[in-house]
């Protein structure tokens, strides 16, 4: 009977040991050393003073550094005034390509600073790249009205006697 009692203790003690046991941590992807890889001729432009209505255009230039082709899976504005284009094909290493960030001025008077995220199969999957400046209003008023449509047919609620 002792040996069985202590059978049963050993057995309990070691699947205690066992469970306290904390899984290794899977290990980190390793990075392949021959990715493609952008190097930007800048990542921030700066337009300085723009007029309001004006649809300021930038174009950032990289290249793939690395050892192969670089794809640009997709490209996202941080917000809808501003409209991105990208090089579609891949880009060879050594070649050059462009991603075109498109900032619409109408109805946005004052600072900007806009961001522009590009997903990729580079060593880095997402770069950002920023663009900002300042809308100064429009003095004819012409393009001061906002970027969004109001509707102007909806009747004023009336107030009572």
């Amino acid at each position: 009977m002792k040996r069985l009692v202590l059978s049963f203790i050993a057995l309990a003690g070691l699947t205690t040991a066992t469970m306290a046991q904390t899984p290794a941590a899977p290990a980190a992807a390793p990075v392949n050393p021959n990715a493609a890889d952008f190097k930007f001729e800048k990542e921030v432009h700066d337009f300085g003073n723009v007029k309001e209505g004006t649809q300021a255009e930038y174009v950032f230039k990289f290249t793939n550094i690395g050892k192969e082709p670089l794809v640009i899976t997709n490209v996202q504005a941080s917000c809808g005034c501003t409209t991105p284009k990208w090089t579609k094909e891949p880009v060879k290493p050594g070649e050059t390509g462009q991603v075109t960030a498109i900032y619409n001025s109408k109805g946005r008077p004052g600072n900007f600073n806009k961001a522009v995220t590009i997903t990729s199969n580079a060593k880095t999957a997402q770069k950002v790249l920023f663009i900002k400046g300042n809308v100064e209003p429009s003095a004819d008023g012409e393009n001061s009205e906002s970027a969004m449509p109001v509707k102007k047919d909806v009747a004023a609620p009336v107030a009572k006697p």
